[in-house]
């Protein structure tokens, strides 16, 4: 009885040692365009437009897996060193991209 009742806490630890060991933090990616035009936002395969004065949470998607690009209107691109995780939101100006905390 006494390891059933062991097995589900050391599951729940065996999954958060997990995420800890893999960078990975529960929660959403959020990107906010301060910029008035259309940006597009790119992680891994998949690719988001993000309309200007607009924003997009990815939810429960936790840490990306690699570096996020931003391409611009005028055709510039600026690429943020991953992994991006739910503790900071992609602040998008105009040709600019900064990290901010978010208060999680």
């Amino acid at each position: 009885m006494r390891s059933l009742s062991r097995l589900p806490r050391t599951a729940l630890l065996a999954v958060a040692l997990a995420a800890v060991l893999t960078g990975c933090s529960p929660g959403d990616l959020t990107f906010s365009n301060e910029s008035p035009s259309e940006v597009t936002v790119s992680i891994g395969d998949e690719e988001y437009a993000i309309e200007g004065w607009g924003g997009v949470s990815i939810l429960g998607a936790g840490c990306s897996q690699g570096d996020i690009t931003v391409g611009f209107e005028s055709g510039k691109t600026l690429v943020v060193d991953g992994p991006v995780c739910p503790d900071e939101r992609v602040v998008i100006g105009e040709g600019t991209v900064d990290l901010q905390p978010t208060g999680n």
